[in-house]
């Protein structure tokens, strides 16, 4: 049975039963924190979170998914694979576990001329959470032989989100392979032999405080229950087409008979071609279906991945003998086995196609620039018998041959040796540290009127996108270089400034930093974005470094955004608006801004005020906006004239000048926060997730300033507090509330015992003081030097005082040096020297002595000719320093 065959039968069949069946969405993830669809249910989750009302109480779905976290894996087995389906079936309030189960068994087993997939019931096994004692009963009244119900714990059998919300036990089917693959008794013995095909999740509890698998807190029963099964689409094509694993099926293998007729070589004959093999059938396949929902190769995000799936397919082919394209031949064989279940592809195969073959043709030439440069590192990493390729010539691979540093870490994988990826990624920020501080720096270094100069030549102003497009078609209409200005065309590597007739870009304003991305332009010109920038009024400046091709005015390029990073500013930028809204809130409307920065992650917010609030004014203040969070209000945008929005109660920078017309962003339906502002915001404050703030603390005379970690940054920072505490916990055998108070016990006991034992080395101190009196008394030598190494002393005080006490004891009737040293409180060495009169008049100067002992010691000091103190960062040099200064004191 072919794969979209399957597919069919499972739509089919649930739609019978009442569901509504939803084609596949997009493989673009509309979460910004994953790049793609990673589950099936991804689409789902309003409906199963409650966020949404669902169009339908009973829905299904084949939905397209794609995972690159192990794409190295890729081909080294036959379980893992980049792209893949998830058939599935959804009930969200409506049935539950009954009909869940029966649905389930009633499909894979009925007989396919009725229907079903006709698999033997003998052959299924079913795992179920422990505490389910309903569901086992459930599968036994299907018919399910009661030894083929195994029983597993939280760990496999209970799912949560992986965080507040919907959760509950799962029951996942497996399908028995037979002998030849392992041994028996289940699931729970061997999960080769036994391969899971569908998982079946019954959202039955609300959860909270979700720490892991194992560790969460069940809040309750939820009042609307939800099913969530998710069948692997190729795992049951592979099962119920006799083959041994997903490469072999009908949608995947052509592409390897393909790659086969290419090559000249046979699957099956060598493990290490093998691996190839696989790797080309999955890429292409996946590209294929990445680029049919518009993603195009490029060095950001998703476009990056698309990119490494492409370059990985060449140079597979490439191990397997092929040096002439490929991609003409894989991409069309792909398509055609995908169609039957995907027939959108015809529309867009053209367009797809043409710009694969084009980023085919351009790594091609990438590999013919490098291969030579990177045998020559090879050969001398094996030669010098380090089997490592420097990172030095990695980077040089990569900056100057374009070569990704995956690719030059396969390729020498390929020949036996690793590669410094350390070195390599040292150098590769070093080098964007000093490109985006170059960057900086000319902004600052400017002739503006070659800007007002060009400005007078556009025949309408730039149109800009942002607001709701994060990539555009746009036109090189302008290049500038330094000291050259407007010019024609610049040519790879260069630095270069760049005005495009449209752009997604956002340049740096109202404290929003700006931008970063790329521009590809069709002839081949690739530029990094580092900056956006409006030297003058209303003219858009992209700051970019040309890494390959020549670029020209009037080219045609494609313009896109670094979503993560402009997804990470407008979470900033509108918490930003949130604190100063709390801060008027808890101090007044006196709390007015007076500057800020929204970076990604973070934020810096500026304000006037006289004083420092205190610790609790913040945190309430940080409390609020949280609790705003929590209530998700809408983030909404609108034009009006300034007047109006004054009126309306916006809030404004006093000195800012503004035009008749402004934007104002408002949060909450209500108004609860106005203000005029031309940045980038979310739409609902909830997907900030979080914000903590940091610190507060004044720069200036009646200014203070705000510093916040938000969304990512706010989840590490509570991440590291949470892992503090928990281990404070953990070492004072107390719970979080009780830590205060046992650690205020605990300082209290340690400075008691500080005391205790200062007392006890003081009186060692003391008790020695008569004896280095003696022994100085009993010397011969000119000068009488009492010196001595005596361990722990206490404070420095009691050494000071000991030191004066033995000066005074030895006397004036002969010159005296004393020279006492040990380990002060924190370990390191201390010394103090006292020189009497006589002493002095000899020339021996207390200051110069403890100098040159706390050389010695890794450390310095100094004083008067009379007392002189010093120390150091090495306690065991003490006798060698006191050596040094006796010699010293006697060689005069």
């Amino acid at each position: 049975m072919r794969t979209s065959e399957i597919a069919k039968r499972y739509l089919d069949y649930f739609k019978a039963h009442d569901h509504m069946v939803v084609p596949s969405a997009s493989l673009i993830s509309p979460n910004p924190t994953t790049l793609f669809t990673i589950a099936g249910m991804v689409p789902f989750i309003p409906y199963l979170m409650g966020e949404q009302t669902a169009p339908h109480p009973r829905m299904a779905s084949n939905q397209k998914c794609v995972r690159t976290l192990d794409i190295d894996e890729v081909g080294k087995t036959t379980r893992h694979g980049t792209f893949f389906q998830m058939l599935g079936n959804f009930s969200f309030g409506d049935y539950f576990k009954e009909e869940a189960i029966h649905y389930a068994y009633e499909l894979l087993t009925s007989p396919q001329s009725k229907g079903g997939y006709g698999f033997d019931p003998e052959k299924l096994w079913m795992t179920t959470f422990t505490d389910d004692e309903e569901a086992r009963s459930m599968w036994k009244n299907e018919g399910v032989d009661p030894e083929h119900i195994q029983i597993m714990g939280m760990e496999d059998n209970f799912w949560t989100t992986g965080g507040p919300g919907p959760g509950g036990p799962c029951s996942e089917i497996y399908v028995d392979r037979g002998p030849e693959f392992g041994v028996e008794g289940g699931p729970i013995a061997d999960e080769n032999r036994y391969i899971e095909i569908w998982d079946l999740v019954f959202e039955n509890y609300e959860v909270d405080n979700v720490k892991s698998k194992t560790d969460l807190h069940i809040v309750g029963e939820l009042e609307n229950k939800n099913i969530d099964t998710g069948a692997g689409l190729e795992r049951l094509a592979y099962l119920m087409q006799g083959k041994n694993n997903i490469y072999e099926t009908d949608e995947v293998y052509p592409v390897i008979e393909a790659a086969e007729k290419l090559s000249g070589r046979k699957y099956g004959e060598d493990a290490a071609a093998d691996v190839k093999f696989r790797v080309v059938a999955d890429h292409v396949r996946s590209a294929l279906m990445i680029m049919s929902d518009g993603v195009r190769p490029s060095n950001n995000g998703r476009g990056y991945v698309l990119r490494r799936l492409l370059r990985r397919t060449v140079q597979a082919m490439r191990v397997l003998g092929v040096n002439d394209p490929v991609l003409p031949t894989l991409f069309p064989t792909s398509k055609t086995a995908m169609e039957a279940t995907y027939p959108e592809l015809n529309k867009t195969f053209h367009e797809v196609s043409e710009s694969a073959y084009g980023e085919e043709d351009a790594f091609r030439r990438t590999l013919e620039n490098g291969i030579v440069i990177l045998d020559v590192a090879v050969n001398k990493a094996k030669k010098s018998g380090s089997e490592s390729v420097s990172g030095e010539d990695a980077f040089t691979l990569h900056d100057t041959y374009g070569f990704p540093i995956e690719l030059t870490l396969e390729m020498a994988a390929d020949q036996g040796v690793k590669v410094d990826e350390n070195k390599f990624r040292e150098l590769m920020a070093e080098q964007k540290s000093r490109a985006r501080a170059d960057a900086l720096k000319k902004r600052h270094n400017v002739d503006l009127s070659v800007y007002d100069d060009f400005k007078k030549t556009l025949a309408k102003p730039i149109d800009f996108l942002g607001y709701t497009d994060f990539s555009s078609r746009s036109k090189v209409i302008g290049i500038m270089q330094e000291g050259k200005g407007s010019v024609p065309a610049v040519t790879a590597p260069a630095t270069v400034e760049v005005i495009l007739d449209r752009t997604p870009f956002y340049a740096e304003a109202g404290g929003q930093l700006a931008d970063q991305g790329e521009i590809l332009s069709d002839d081949g010109a690739v530029l990094e974005v580092d900056d956006v920038q409006k030297p003058i009024k209303d003219l858009i400046v992209h700051q970019c470094r040309l890494t390959e091709g020549t670029l020209v005015v009037g080219a045609e390029a494609n313009a896109s955004i670094d979503l993560n990073r402009r997804g990470a500013i407008a979470r900033s930028h509108t918490a930003t608006h949130m604190v100063h809204k709390a801060l008027r809130e808890e101090l007044g409307p006196q709390a007015t801004q007076r500057g800020s920065e929204d970076a990604p992650n973070r934020l810096r917010f500026d304000f006037q005020w006289s004083s420092a609030p205190s610790k609790d004014v913040m945190n309430v203040v940080e409390a609020r906006v949280n609790d705003r969070l929590r209530d998700n209000l809408a983030v909404t945008t609108q034009e009006m004239k300034f007047d109006d929005a004054i009126a309306l109660g916006a809030m404004h920078l006093f000195g800012e000048k503004y035009g008749d017309i402004v934007r104002v962003v408002s949060i909450g339906e209500d108004g609860w926060s106005r203000e005029l502002c031309g940045g980038t915001h979310v739409d609902h404050v909830g997907k900030i997730g979080a914000v903590s703030i940091m610190s507060e603390a004044s720069i200036g005379s009646g200014v203070r300033r705000v510093d916040a970690v938000v969304g990512q940054g706010a989840y590490e920072y509570n991440a590291r507090e949470h892992a503090l505490v928990s281990q404070l916990s953990d070492k004072l055998n107390a719970r979080p509330d009780e830590l205060a108070e046992r650690v205020n016990a605990l300082l209290a006991k340690l400075k008691e015992s500080d005391r205790r034992l200062a007392s006890m080395y003081e009186g060692n101190l003391n008790a020695q003081v008569p004896q280095i009196v003696e022994q100085a008394k009993a010397s011969t030598d000119d000068v009488a030097v009492a010196s001595k190494n005596v361990g722990r002393f206490g404070s420095v005080d009691a050494l000071r005082k000991s030191v004066m006490d033995i000066r005074g004891r030895l006397g004036e009737s002969r010159p005296v040096v004393v020279a006492l040293a040990g380990e002060g409180e924190n370990g390191n060495p201390v010394i103090i020297v006292a020189a009497n009169g006589a002493a002095r008049d000899k020339g021996l100067k207390a200051g110069d002595l403890v100098r040159t002992a706390s050389k010695v010691l890794g450390g310095g000091g100094g004083g008067k000719p009379d007392f002189a103190q010093g120390g150091g960062q090495d306690a065991a040099k003490i006798d060698e320093a006191l050596s040094g200064l006796k010699a010293q004191v006697l060689g005069r």
